[in-house]
């Protein structure tokens, strides 16, 4: 039934409130009665409250980085720890300017109806900002066992990480699409 006019549209007709669902998703009552305006709206707040959250792990691990080089034994540092400290903090100057990305697009495109794009883009920049944000980690893993333990620890533990964030952040979640289409 369309809740706005009260009677069913033709199969396959475009209603305002649900233009981007098939049919078999339209007759189903769990899911969201809004217009495209609502979904755009929706959709960003969604992805600031992600941007938020990883953002907080950016900045914590930024910010820890930041001071290492003003630490006494710092200067100390050399090979691939050294090496690894300058790729961990390069990546997360990428990821951080990622993260921001989409809320300054969204301050320039104020009121300019540009909602659409804008959530889309904002995916793409979520997406590479958690991407190198990952591979930080990783590094920053390894720098740390390898100064710590050794290298052979250090690069046991740099692909255990990355093997958790495959399964976490991919298999995971396309594990929960899969059994959710069924």
């Amino acid at each position: 039934m369309c809740p706005l006019a009260g009677h069913r549209p033709a199969r396959g007709t475009i209603r305002s409130y649900d233009v981007t669902m098939g049919d078999e998703q339209r007759d189903d009552p769990g899911y969201r009665r809004e217009t495209r305006a609502e979904r755009h709206d929706r959709n960003w707040n969604e992805l600031l409250q992600e941007l938020r959250v990883t953002q907080t792990g950016i900045q914590v691990l930024f910010g820890f980085l930041l001071i290492l080089p003003f630490q006494g034994s710092f200067p100390e540092l050399t090979g691939l720890p050294r090496t690894l400290y300058l790729v961990v903090f390069g990546l997360l100057a990428v990821s951080t300017a990622c993260a921001v990305t989409p809320v300054i697009a969204h301050r320039l495109l104020f009121r300019q109806k540009r909602k659409k794009p804008l959530v889309l883009a904002g995916n793409q920049f979520a997406k590479a900002s958690i991407f190198t944000m990952g591979l930080a980690l990783v590094g920053a893993t390894i720098m740390v066992v390898d100064i710590v333990v050794g290298r052979g620890a250090a690069l046991a533990a740099g692909g255990a990480l990355l093997a958790l964030l495959v399964v976490l952040w991919i298999a995971v979640p396309l594990l929960v699409m899969r059994r959710a289409e069924r």
